[in-house]
């Protein structure tokens, strides 16, 4: 118990002494469209004031996608004279900040990319030593958002230090400019980055099949007591909707299904959502899914509860949240591997499982299709299609309405554990990590530490502390000081230091190869 009581009490010091982002932009998950998935580094301006003229014209902008990112590719490939960054002049002649002013004239925010490397991922400049400079340029220029990459930072400073230095730059400009981290779960973000951008990736780049989405998605399980409007959002990267390469496509089969249900998922998940397909052929079909009002509320709720898997049981799951009021947002999810000739699946969600009396009755409504199905005593069950799943939001008939329950409170009856993420680091010892259940050696054999479900509280059952083992913690947080120094001064020089340079040279390869990369229609 004591060592609980040590742990959080360690944890809550070093979050003291992080100095917040400070730009009020944590209230919601930022929406809107990004570039590269569409359009790699070929990026220029006629694209991006036609994507902002498609954006308003598809009703996109009123449905809550009101950021427009330039992603990697903008920038020229040197600095001026004065050390500034600037634009590619044949691709953006008008220069940006008269990109940024169309942009906001279609009552649109203005979205940039940055690395904190030597290079972007493309090989442009990056702003490693130049983050005053840049975040200035940025605020300058009407900038409302930026995309912090991590690429080319290999035998550099460790990766806390890199990125609190451009929120301490941009904190300075004045301007509100929302901040995201892109540093692809590296040193576990979800631990620390709450006091230093408003997201953060949790995983490396999302590709356009129905495995990775279905691996980001298990990876970012129990992660979600870690993100709320206090904290910032883990960012399960942009949308695939959309995409022809995510699967064989008809508009009402199992492509479409998977489309659903990776839509769905990353809203419950209150993961950022931000569109990737190029807006002049994306299906009509796809419009409407993007513009689902239910769903998006879903992850716009003012409750602010991520998402997480509270039951599994072979390819059936169900994921749930809390949502502001007292209602509750439920995602069944058939994963069967392959299309049976039982292509349906039966799948069952009770009262219990969600924080909701066992007999309770319960309207229940289908959130896809915006309609009642009926009030529900205990449970609700639903035929699942292969890939898809059902949306459903459970509200209470009679009884207090309580909105406090949290899907972690839950305990699910398989989580799984991928490998290839993240090392262990001081943060996963101060929350009580003791080392993978495997082990491997160089990049992509990292394993997992089982750190995700871990709580900065102590055990509910305890009762509050002790006179006695306040003392003990206080007496022991001097003693942690100094121990903590020369432990984190190793781990920069050991660990983490090492994980960035591994990461680094890792990511160079993948990008000698452009693996990041695929020419639009391939």
């Amino acid at each position: 118990m004591t060592r609980s009581y040590l742990r959080f009490a360690a944890w809550l010091a070093c979050a003291l002494l992080v100095t917040a982002l400070d730009n009020g932009l944590n209230a919601k998950p930022a929406m809107g469209w990004n570039s590269w998935n569409a359009f790699g580094p070929t990026i220029n301006e006629e694209i991006i004031k036609d994507t902002a003229d498609r954006l308003v014209a598809l009703g996109l902008r009123d449905a809550g996608y009101v950021y427009l990112n330039l992603d990697d590719g903008w920038s020229d490939l040197k600095r001026t004279a004065d050390g500034r960054l600037t634009a590619n002049k044949t691709a953006f002649p008008s220069g940006i900040p008269a990109l940024a002013k169309y942009v906001h004239s279609k009552g649109l925010k203005f979205g940039i990319y940055a690395d904190a490397g030597n290079m972007t991922c493309a090989g442009f400049p990056g702003s490693l030593g130049f983050e005053e400079v840049d975040a200035q340029t940025f605020a300058d220029w009407g900038v409302d958002y930026l995309k912090y990459d991590n690429c080319y930072a290999a035998q550099q400073q460790w990766v806390v230090d890199r990125y609190t230095a451009m929120r301490d730059a941009l904190n300075a400009t004045g301007r509100p400019i929302l901040y995201s981290l892109c540093n692809w779960g590296v040193a576990e973000p979800w631990l620390w980055a709450s006091g230093v951008g408003n997201s953060w990736r949790t995983t490396e780049d999302i590709e356009p099949t129905w495995d990775n989405v279905v691996k980001l998605l298990e990876y970012n399980v129990g992660l979600s007591q870690f993100a709320g409007p206090s904290r910032g959002w883990n960012d399960l990267d942009m949308l695939f909707v959309g995409n022809s390469r995510l699967g064989e496509y008809h508009p009402f089969g199992p492509f479409y299904q998977e489309q659903r249900a990776h839509f769905a998922l990353w809203a419950l998940f209150k993961s950022p959502l931000f569109i990737g397909h190029d807006l002049r052929n994306l299906n009509s079909s796809f419009v409407d899914l993007l513009k689902k009002k239910e769903i998006v509320a879903m992850n716009q709720d003012e409750l602010g509860v991520a998402g997480d898997l509270i039951w599994q049981q072979g390819t059936r799951k169900i994921f749930a949240t809390a949502l502001a009021g007292g209602s509750r947002g439920v995602v069944l999810w058939n994963l069967q591997t392959t299309q049976s000739q039982y292509p349906l699946s039966n799948i069952t969600v009770f009262w219990e499982q969600i924080g909701l009396g066992g007999s309770q009755r319960a309207t229940v409504r289908d959130v896809f299709s915006e309609r009642d199905l009926g009030v529900f005593s205990g449970s609700f069950s639903a035929a699942v299609a292969f890939h898809d799943v059902a949306v459903l939001r459970v509200t209470p008939v009679e009884g207090p309405l309580d909105d406090s329950w949290r899907p972690w409170h839950a305990q699910p009856l398989y989580a799984p554990q991928p490998a290839n993420l993240a090392v262990p680091s001081a943060a996963a010892w101060i929350a009580g990590y003791t080392g993978p259940s495997s082990s491997g050696s160089g990049p992509g054999s990292k394993q997992q530490p089982d750190i995700r479900k871990a709580s900065f509280s102590p055990p509910a059952s305890s009762g509050p502390p002790s006179f006695a083992v306040v003392l003990s913690v206080l007496a022991s947080l001097a003693a942690l000081g100094v121990v903590g120094y020369f432990v984190v001064l190793h781990m920069r020089m050991r660990g983490w230091q090492q994980l960035d340079e591994n990461e680094g040279a890792r990511k160079m390869s993948e990008m000698s190869q452009t693996r990041r990369y695929s020419p639009p229609g391939s």
